[in-house]
């Protein structure tokens, strides 16, 4: 059942993108007087299709195969790669008739909308769901706590946060999002004095491996969800809405300790010390060889000092994620690209459904759904022939020069690409399918 949930999630996430997508290709050739003769969700590999309807010019669809969706666009070299269409005298209403401005509005049009759709999500969750945030001006009056990876690199209890590489923030989220995972300088305030502490750019390599923390503050921690998968925490008795206080009577401050503690205690069994119903209890609970309990965390931080989000701040922090997830996501491809992280670790749809969680939580859904779509934003804009990118860098060149590229350039190109892509998409579901028989 969870892994039904998880697919389910994903494949509604990416429902939704892809038609969005293929509506910014669609709504920009309609723009300029462009035919669209099919728009599907999801493929018609071998002309197999769930149900389609014809209106006007335009096959409106839904295929059988959930990778994708494409929109097919008169007289333009795409997945289709109609040649026979190609050897027709050009017509007006065609996409090779209009000028290469207008082809390339046409192309970007889909990774506009998955920008706009990526930031206004971002919105919505943080007006609807976060609707308040720690500022590090709170969090500095106790100071932070370090996880014992935090510890082997400098940091110490009570250390105040006060530039992460040169920059400051208001929210204490900011100094712990994506900018620090890919490593740079902390400056921190201990005992009225400055201190520099560098993070190595293979610090979430460091963290995934060692199940251990950076750094985290005081937090209470709630369960959300029970793993059937892992069902140690279900076995042990604890349940939805237990705030977890102590593992083997040491109390725990935040999720970080628990994580280190978890981390210790791998394959033995442990004393759990929990809160129900304003009532303290005590349970014994085997934590399994991977450090896992097997229950989804809810962190509360300071929830009576946290500031609201105006509609104002929820667009400015938007803006700002949304550049950090494509900035850094392209940070990631380069460190790919140059063997500083493994290939092994760019995930297909089926590594992505686990980070979706095996129940159904809105908040995670439209969070990823978010990132997923400012990813693909990212990922359609890449100079490979078959993407959208690709096609935007023979527009530009024909801009630049005055001269298109020929059919048979386009054609070669776009059979590169293709073979590309799935054999990237061959390699990174093997990747998955086998990390899920070793049970990672």
């Amino acid at each position: 059942m969870t892994g039904l949930i998880m697919a389910g999630q994903l494949i509604l996430s990416l429902a939704i993108l892809v038609t969005f997508h293929e509506l910014g290709h669609y709504l920009a050739a309609r723009a300029f007087g462009i035919r669209v003769e099919k728009f599907y969700l999801f493929f018609d590999a071998w002309g197999k299709k769930l149900f389609s309807i014809k209106k006007g010019d335009t096959e409106y669809g839904i295929g059988w195969l959930p990778i994708g969706g494409y929109v097919k666009i008169a007289g333009m070299i795409d997945e289709s790669v109609d040649k026979e269409q190609m050897k027709q005298p050009p017509q007006p209403w065609e996409f090779r008739s209009k000028p290469a401005w207008q082809r390339f509005i046409v192309m970007i049009g889909g990774i506009v909308v998955n920008l706009i759709l990526g930031f206004l999500f971002l919105v919505m969750v943080m007006k609807v769901y976060e609707k308040d945030y720690v500022t590090i001006d709170t969090v500095n009056q106790e100071g932070i706590l370090a996880g014992e990876i935090g510890e082997k690199l400098g940091f110490k209890d009570g250390d105040k946060l006060i530039t992460l590489n040169g920059n400051t923030y208001e929210r204490y989220d900011d100094y712990m999002g994506m900018e620090a995972i890919f490593g740079g300088d902390m400056v921190v305030e201990r005992d009225g004095e400055l201190k520099t502490i560098t993070i190595p750019d293979t610090i979430f390599r460091i963290l995934k491996s060692n199940r251990g923390a950076l750094i985290g503050t005081h937090e209470s921690i709630f369960i959300s969800e029970l793993s059937d998968e892992v069902p140690n925490a279900k076995n042990a008795g604890l349940m939805v809405n237990d705030r977890l206080v102590s593992i083997n009577d040491t109390a725990i401050r935040n999720f970080a300790e628990l994580s280190d503690k978890l981390a210790k205690n791998k394959g033995k069994e442990i004393s759990v010390g929990y809160v129900r119903n304003g009532e303290i209890k005590q349970t014994k609970a085997q934590v399994d060889t991977a450090g896992k309990l097997g229950f989804g965390p809810e962190l509360k931080i300071y929830e009576s000092a946290r500031t609201k989000y105006s509609l104002g701040s929820a667009i400015k922090y938007s803006l700002k994620e949304s550049w950090d997830n494509i900035y850094f996501n392209a940070v990631g491809l380069k460190r790919i690209a140059t063997g500083k992280i493994p290939a092994n670790q760019v995930k297909s749809v089926i590594g992505m459904a686990k980070f979706f969680g095996g129940t159904w939580d809105w908040h995670r859904f439209w969070s990823m759904t978010a990132m997923i779509s400012l990813a693909l934003a990212l990922m359609n804009a890449l100079p490979i022939p078959a993407l959208d990118g690709g096609h935007m860098l023979f527009l530009t060149w024909e801009m630049i020069t005055g001269k298109p590229a020929s059919e048979k350039v386009l054609l070669v190109a776009q059979y590169i690409g293709m073979a590309l892509l799935l054999t990237l998409m061959a390699l990174t579901m093997g990747n998955d399918i086998w990390n899920l028989i070793k049970g990672n």
